[in-house]
């Protein structure tokens, strides 16, 4: 047996990926039945349709069907049934191993082959759906473990990012989660150091990056827990710093933590570039376009002779890429009703700005890993020319065809999140939270159980949203 690879045996593997790989529908296309059921309030159907979807419950996709698995359980009120998908998931996350028989597949078909990777900010909303199920069973202990999980991933996330752009090296809004959930617990010290890290990533990262100024809320929950921590001199200059003066909390009174997760997040689709390529110097080619302002240098020194005129042969090639597209929320803005008192939601967080930031930091390595399966299919290509032509010309339909971006996401992710703290008399509360559109307001009412001096938590998901936008 000759160390030679067969062409024939090469087109069989390429077929073989082809077949893998599918048609041209994005994921959100080949799920969108589980998204329609969604957006039309049927969470039930859309867990059931989930429960049916065999290929990705054992497949590639599986982390994607545990993230979508635990949210809709945790929408379903099965708090305990949502974590054994996301601790499952967790483990996938902390486990994962790199397969590398499909990490060489992925270079001559596409990633979407591979085993799902998921992004920064889906790894950190794992422990955060956890610590929400956690908060739901009124485990608090539970849910700060879970906190204290994402605040590890926070600093991860900071040591990863410190030599390379990414906007998205921290989290503020799993930062205000934190100091809820220890605050609700009665460590006010702890508290007060989360509301701090929470204050100072709005100020540092998500002002300039995402275009998120720290909400109302916040400050004043920073206030409060210096002043009972007995900072004053911490008090004195947040309030010259918030333009803002401490307010003493009504006493004998309990507190509601609402929270609103409105819409959905953006979904992947794929866009592609025809790339002209210029033949260098020093065993580089350029791969340019001028409409896109794009050259990009491509190392070929190390092919043979016959290797790198293949390359100066060419006129273009096609290469394609992920990109988000966005899913407007169909609400633009909240309030919270009790009473005569009023509460005006801000956002916290912006899933799909973050989304549409961290994408846009890492493109240019998209763009070098795509250049290098480009590379790798071309090989192959010549390879296979040089034995037979016709077989050659089907290598090379393949490639043209195998050539897809990644269009796989966490799709249940909201598409922004806000937050306030209500304080409400001891016994049953009824309230009413008003959302309000382009086409009107619509109410939701619900009734909480208050204790006094604790805090209890409610949660609201809006399921309205807009088609993904092209």
């Amino acid at each position: 047996m000759t160390g030679k690879i067969s062409s024939k045996f090469i087109i069989v593997v390429l077929t073989t990926m082809l077949a893998l790989v599918g048609g041209c529908a994005t994921f959100y296309q080949k799920t969108q039945k589980f998204q329609d059921l969604i957006n039309t309030g049927e969470i039930l159907k859309a867990h059931e349709w989930l429960q049916d979807q065999k290929k990705m419950q054992k497949g590639i996709n599986r982390l994607l069907y545990l993230f979508n698995d635990g949210w809709s359980d945790w929408m379903l009120g099965n708090y305990d049934s949502s974590n054994v998908s996301l601790n499952e998931a967790d483990l996938m996350i902390e486990d994962q191993r790199k397969n590398l028989a499909l990490e060489g597949l992925s270079f001559i078909t596409n990633p979407g082959i591979t085993p799902y990777q998921p992004e920064d900010f889906e790894i950190v909303f794992v422990n955060y759906f956890k610590a929400l199920n956690f908060i739901g069973l009124k485990k608090y202990e539970d849910a700060l473990v879970e906190c204290r999980r994402m605040s590890i991933r926070l600093y991860e996330l900071n040591d990863k990012y410190k030599e390379r752009k990414n906007r998205y090296s921290d989290d503020a809004f799993a930062h205000v989660l934190v100091g809820l959930i220890y605050e609700a617990n009665k460590d006010i010290n702890n508290a007060f150091i989360a509301y701090r890290n929470a204050w100072e990533t709005y100020r540092d990262i998500y002002k300039s990056n995402f275009n998120l100024t720290a909400p109302d809320q916040l400050k004043m929950d920073l206030l409060r827990t210096a002043r009972q921590m007995g900072f004053n001199s911490e008090l004195t200059h947040y309030e010259h710093e918030f333009n803002m003066s401490y307010e003493e909390p009504p006493a004998d009174m309990g507190e509601l933590v609402f929270i609103w997760q409105n819409g959905f997040g953006p979904v992947k689709a794929e866009w592609s570039v025809n790339l002209a390529v210029v033949k260098g110097e020093g065993g580089f080619v350029n791969f340019t376009n001028e409409e896109l302002g794009l050259n990009i240098p491509f190392f070929i020194g190390d092919l043979s002779a016959d290797e790198r005129s293949n390359f100066s042969d060419l006129t273009f090639v096609r290469i394609a890429f992920p990109k988000y597209v966005e899913r407007t929320p169909v609400f633009t803005s909240g309030i919270l009703k009790s009473g005569e008192t009023e509460k005006i939601m801000q956002v916290a967080e912006d899933i799909n700005a973050i989304a549409f930031k961290t994408l846009n930091d890492r493109m240019m390595r998209e763009m070098g890993e795509s250049l290098l399966r480009f590379a790798a299919k071309r090989a192959i290509e010549e390879g296979v020319r040089k034995e037979n032509q016709d077989i050659g010309a089907a290598v090379s339909i393949i490639n043209m065809l195998t050539e897809k971006a990644d269009t796989r996401n966490w799709q249940t992710l909201p598409n922004t999140i806000s937050y306030t703290r209500i304080y409400l008399p001891e016994g049953k509360n009824l309230l009413t939270f008003i959302m309000s559109s382009d086409n009107g307001e619509q109410s939701h009412h619900f009734e909480v159980e208050i204790q006094k001096k604790q805090t209890a938590f409610y949660t609201f998901q809006s399921l309205e949203t807009y088609p993904p936008s092209n």
